[in-house]
């Protein structure tokens, strides 16, 4: 944690003293003005830190506060830095072009100040874009087809929701509109694949008994993600409980004659508990013949693993969330969110997620519920 912090600060102030450098030259401001605008910088920097102790100290209403405006401010310096950065790139590059290319390029003057509010108001544009993709769940459909789902079982369908971050800004009303998809695919299963919560949950007594009321036949199941440990481990495994999931801890058992899985997010060895059985054994423990559904939260894949299961289902990555952090989340996870990854044996869906986390937007990353279709391989006569 103290890692994360000194990386968040540098970033984050680094980020914060472009922003000004950009005013400066944009708008000179006076002595009285610059010192307020640092100091307004200076609270926004410091805010995300805030909204947990404010948190932890029972202020719901100053966290929510500080979290929708830090975490709002936090999307737009984001995209006001991308298109300012991409602008400065270029002019970077321009001069080495015309060297290469022994020519002079077109140019087009623009002020300064000009240019400041053309890219504040586009990044202002592009944030209500964001606001709208990130409400707009996406019904994601996936068929699987395998002889080891059964003519006798039938197609058994399975939802899966992740990266909800239920907390201070995803709350009731996205929450209804997450089950709404869910209950308009009527699926067989529902699995959460970690960060159903974000932050402390002593407030969030209407979303589990909105969860409590969608009761697929076959039950609901749930592993724990990176939040789940942030958030405080104990107050996560009680939510997911109230909401009605069997929470798999590196466990497993068999669902409508599928194998289920569930592994433990690798944060909870950095908190000195380890893991009960690893993955390998867990999944060499299943019984052998049925259909082995792993559920994991991150989309690491264990090369020793490949053939102990026939489908992975993560999360974790949110694709980025917000463009270009895609490339980034790429760098790390290479596999594509939002479709079917085919194995070597077996698959893996790398889901984009269904809530969001920090700034409350998304960009060219649209949230999702998926539908898997377990269906039986039809045998020729």
């Amino acid at each position: 944690m103290t890692s994360f912090l000194i990386i968040y600060l540098s970033v984050y102030s680094l980020a914060h003293y472009y922003i000004l450098r950009k005013i400066s030259a944009a708008f000179p401001p006076g002595r009285t003005a610059n010192t307020g605008i640092v100091l307004f910088m200076a609270v926004m920097i410091m805010a995300p830190i805030m909204v947990r102790l404010a948190e932890k100290n029972g202020m719901e209403a100053v966290a929510r506060f500080l979290a929708y405006t830090s975490y709002s401010w936090m999307g737009l310096l984001f995209l006001f830095i991308t298109l300012a950065g991409t602008v400065d790139v270029v002019r970077f590059l321009i001069p080495a072009a015309e060297k290469f290319h022994k020519q002079k390029f077109a140019r087009v003057r623009v002020l300064p100040r000009q240019l400041f509010a053309i890219q504040a108001m586009l990044a202002i544009a592009v944030y209500g874009y964001g606001l709208f993709e990130a409400a707009d769940i996406h019904l994601e459909h996936i068929k699987i087809v395998s002889p080891k789902i059964t003519e006798k079982t039938g197609r058994i369908r399975i939802a899966q929701i992740s990266d909800v971050h239920l907390g201070l800004i995803i709350r009731e009303g996205r929450l209804k509109k997450i089950i709404a998809a869910i209950n308009e695919a009527n699926p067989d299963i529902l699995v959460s694949t970690g960060d159903l919560v974000d932050g402390q949950l002593n407030h969030l007594i209407k979303e589990s008994g909105l969860l409590a009321t969608v009761k697929p036949p076959l039950g609901k199941i749930a592993i724990t993600g990176n939040h789940e440990f942030y958030a405080g481990l104990p107050d996560a495994l009680d939510f997911t409980k109230k909401s009605g999931f069997t929470m798999l801890r590196d466990q497993g058992m068999v669902i409508g004659g599928i194998n289920i899985v569930g592994v433990d997010d690798p944060v909870v060895k950095s908190l000195g508990t380890g893991s009960a059985e690893s993955e390998h054994n867990l999944l060499l423990a299943q019984p052998k013949g049925n259909f082995t559904l792993l559920l994991k939260h991150r989309p690491d894949i264990n090369q020793n693993n490949i053939g102990l299961f026939d489908l992975q289902l993560s999360g974790h990555t949110h694709k980025g969330q917000i463009f270009p952090f895609n490339l980034l989340t790429w760098f790390f996870y290479p596999q594509q969110a939002g479709h079917l990854t085919r194995l070597q044996s077996g698959s893996l869906y790398l889901s984009r997620g269904t809530g969001t986390w920090g700034p409350p937007i998304r960009l060219l990353a649209p949230p999702e519920v998926t539908i898997i279709d377990l269906v039986p391989e039809k045998r020729m006569e």
